[in-house]
């Protein structure tokens, strides 16, 4: 788990200079060729670059183990981070909107050879850091992606919006890129903050089935039922999971380590679980959880 983190860290890091760079040049090229669509990019970029920071502090605080502070180490910091981030292009997004709406109704001239320069520019430098980003699981690393992801979109708007102001005397092409694409950057970010605070509240991954899981608990030989399973994320990768098993009153000692051994192989290779927890009871034991659901060995 280190090493995918210091490739994360490290792809965040990349991805924060390279935006942080182009949002000052987007300001001094989109005060110099008066297009709205560019500034209000800058804008969201600056906002990008604080979430990268954010982000790229987070995530070499959740390579930090465990200790007396955080027993499951500082992982759930990365999910913070999406957190910030997500909050950050909400608020950016709503700003844009205001900028750009007035600017749709009163139109101004806009330098399309410069529209164009900037969008090949950000198309590579965006595309540069969203493909090192590729394959980072954390829900940090994925908020991140989206962003890198949105940038390339949206410069890929811009490119062809330069495009036709060179042959069409449409003005306002470039307010109408700058709206559309906030619209959508909302529209997206909107379900990564639903799932961030999903994550936040303990709910249960989307791709576990917590009832399969207690299914194959008790395919385990000498296992009667289990129950008061929980199942909860770190970092929106790394998953905990927690659960009590019924075994036969007849196991020995070594029964249950083999129990044990065999449930946790089972669980391990069906989801990414970082920590398990197994309590083991007989029949005759009283759980003090009634209200949980008990899955029968058939």
């Amino acid at each position: 788990m280190a090493h995918h983190h210091n490739h994360t860290t490290e792809n965040i890091k990349v991805a924060f200079f390279l935006n942080l760079g182009f949002a000052i040049l987007e300001i001094i090229g989109g005060l110099a060729i008066n297009s709205i669509a560019i500034l209000s990019d800058a804008l969201h970029d600056f906002g990008d670059s604080l979430s990268l920071g954010l982000a790229w502090y987070f995530e070499r605080l959740a390579k930090k183990g465990s200790d007396e502070k955080y027993s499951y180490g500082y992982g759930r910091f990365s999910l913070l981070a999406a957190l910030i981030n997500s909050i950050v292009l909400v608020t950016g997004s709503i700003v844009i909107l205001f900028e750009a709406i007035p600017r749709l109704i009163y139109p101004e001239a806009t330098q399309a050879r410069g529209m164009i320069l900037f969008a090949i520019i950000g198309i590579l430098v965006n595309g540069i850091a969203a493909f090192r980003m590729k394959g980072d699981q954390t829900m940090n690393a994925k908020v991140v992606s989206w962003h890198l992801m949105e940038d390339v979109l949206g410069w890929v708007m811009v490119l062809i919006g330069g495009i036709l102001l060179l042959f069409f005397d449409i003005p306002f092409i470039d307010p109408l890129l700058a709206i559309l694409l906030t619209l959508y950057i909302l529209f997206n970010v909107a379900k990564n903050l639903k799932e961030t605070l999903a994550l936040f509240l303990q709910r249960t991954p989307n791709n576990i089935n917590a009832k399969i899981l207690d299914e194959k608990l008790c395919e385990c030989d000498q296992v009667l039922s289990s129950h008061d399973t929980h199942i909860w994320s770190i970092d929106g990768d790394n998953h905990v999971l927690s659960t009590h098993l019924v075994i036969d009153e007849n196991a020995t000692k070594d029964d249950i380590l083999r129990i044990k051994r065999e449930c946790k192989e089972k669980l391990l290779g069906t989801v990414h679980i970082a920590h398990v927890t197994i309590e083991i009871e007989y029949p005759s034991e009283c759980c003090g959880d009634s209200s949980t659901n008990i899955i029968l060995n058939s």
